[in-house]
């Protein structure tokens, strides 16, 4: 028997707004009869929006309580509301802003949750037991690629608790501006990324040796942990060079990255898991794919998440400058000290030199999938987007690449692509990551668990195994932004532990990692 139509539903998400989106899976068509007994003009597509009152020319649009533009011709109730209607606002200023004025009462803790762990002797905990390879250039992916898969089918099954051995392949190194200033960002970058906690201490070099980016260069003798009581502050770093003399032919440099491999594996394999409190966790949450449900299921639920974690001594950050860009007074009044909204609003700045150095601005952010999903522009979507932080206070920010240092909520400066974004949330040291998407993504990391979060009911029944979550279930009225964040909370607890694996994991697939690099190349 089919099933019944479902009513027409529109979600206004503020009593002020002018607007709300249609709900309905293939949206609603001219001549629909809303429940408040507006009879839309246009057919409207699901998740755009539909003007609940006449706008005229020139005034304002208002969703989330937030001018999101202002119409460009006159909009009668009723009206498809899309980006050809609207002028953006120009972008606000960052003088003036409000500073740290925001002070919620004090988070009541959230104790006695925990997950199994790899403990480092750095104080990191990891929440898988990975090998990974650095590469210091470009040039060695395809041998290191190679060797890779060898150690995965010759060595990975003598070492059964080491779950992956992975490259850090990426495309710096070399033919690039190595002493300009912002070459500080991908190389600190890289360095971090060999740290991050998911590779327990190992550090394993592959290097073609006439590069700029020199292993000692990129790993500095200090910079990398000590793994246990035979290796010291100044041991030597563990670098394979393939232009070396000894290697004669290829299989000479496949043969000493195996050969290497060996130890690393041997300690790795030594570890075992262990109980750790959730304050461990180092969480990056990001959205990628965006549409106007974003803000009203995923990040509402993600954030509601954010602030569990929070309450539970975890690390959460949250990122994307562009995306949130338009919400900087909403993140400088929540800053925990003016020190730190200081630091948002240098960093906001630097973004701003940077996109006009190209000639564009955040504008630029939005693609032609955002808008299909109801997105008129980058003010919108930010407001969808900055929902994920939750409302703890914000108690620290890092420059791309830098590496963590605090607890609570961080705001990690990056660009709002995935793949970079990403990228340098592992720079910083998360060891789970969150992403929310409503065009869908398959989007996924070798080095962490990509726990994925459909906005809608529709992509998670499509893409039944690559979502994890379905928060599509908030718009469908069968469950609360609470329920959906605390069964986040859980599945994070799992997965970390390794009880579960996350659908990206299952399928082994992943994004390569893209740096971030500012500098010239010459």
């Amino acid at each position: 028997m089919a099933s019944e139509p479902r009513a027409p539903l529109c979600i206004r998400m503020h009593a002020a707004d002018n607007v709300a989106i249609v709900a309905n899976d293939g949206g609603l068509g001219a001549g629909t009869v809303l429940p408040d007994g507006l009879t839309l003009r246009d057919k409207v597509p699901q998740g755009h929006k539909v003007a609940l009152a006449d706008i005229a020319q020139g005034k304002a649009v208002r969703r989330y309580n937030v001018v999101i533009g202002h119409a460009a011709k006159d909009i009668p109730a009723g009206s498809w509301v899309h980006e050809r209607l609207l002028q953006m606002p120009a972008a606000r200023s960052l003088d003036g802003l409000p500073i740290a004025t925001v002070k919620p009462p004090a988070m009541a803790p959230l104790e006695g949750y925990t997950f199994d762990g790899y403990r480092n002797a750095d104080g990191t905990v990891g929440t898988r037991n990975i090998l990974a390879i650095t590469t210091t250039v470009q040039c060695v992916a395809g041998v290191v690629d190679f060797a890779v898969k060898r150690i995965k089918a010759e060595l990975l099954p003598k070492f059964p608790n080491v779950d992956d051995v992975v490259g850090l392949e990426h495309t710096y190194g070399c033919g690039v501006a190595i002493d300009a200033p912002d070459a500080i960002i991908p190389i600190r970058t890289l360095r971090n990324i060999s740290l991050n906690p998911n590779f327990g201490g190992e550090v394993l070099v592959v290097s073609l040796g006439c590069e700029k980016l020199q292993p000692e260069r990129l790993l500095p003798p200090g910079s990398f942990a000590i793994v246990d009581e035979r290796q010291s502050a100044d041991a030597a770093l563990d670098v394979v060079c393939l232009q070396a003399d000894k290697h004669v032919g290829f299989m000479s440099m496949i043969d000493s990255i195996l050969e290497a491999a060996l130890p690393h594996l041997e300690r790795l394999n030594a570890r075992r898991r262990e109980p750790v409190p959730a304050s461990a966790l180092v969480v990056g949450v990001q959205c990628g794919g965006s549409d106007a449900f974003s803000g009203v299921t995923a990040n509402p639920a993600v954030g509601f998440c954010t602030d569990l974690l929070v309450r539970a001594g975890a690390t959460v950050m949250f990122s994307e400058t562009t995306e949130v860009r338009d919400g900087i007074d909403q993140l400088t009044s929540r800053a925990s000290t003016p020190e730190v909204a200081e630091a948002m609003i240098r960093e906001m700045a630097w973004y701003d030199a940077y996109l006009k150095k190209g000639l564009v601005d955040r504008s630029a952010n939005t693609t032609p999938g955002n808008k299909q999903g109801g997105l008129s522009n980058i003010v919108e979507k930010a407001m969808g987007s900055i929902v994920k932080s939750g409302s703890a206070p914000i108690s620290g920010v890092l420059a791309p690449g830098e590496k963590l240092q605090q607890k609570g909520l961080i705001y990690a400066a990056t660009p709002a692509s995935d793949f970079i974004c990403g990228t340098l949330q592992l720079a910083a040291g998360m060891n789970l990551h969150v992403f929310t998407t409503g065009r869908g993504t398959p989007y996924g990391l070798a080095a962490v668990p990509v726990i994925k979060v459909a906005t809608r009911t529709d992509l998670a029944t499509r893409w039944h195994d690559l979502m994890d979550i379905n928060a599509g279930r908030i718009a469908d009225g069968e469950a609360s932004i609470a329920d959906v964040g605390w069964e986040m909370f859980h599945l994070m607890l799992e997965v970390a532990s390794g009880r579960k694996k996350t659908w990206a994991e299952h399928w082994k697939i992943h994004n390569a990692l893209v740096l971030f690099n500012p500098a010239p190349i010459t």
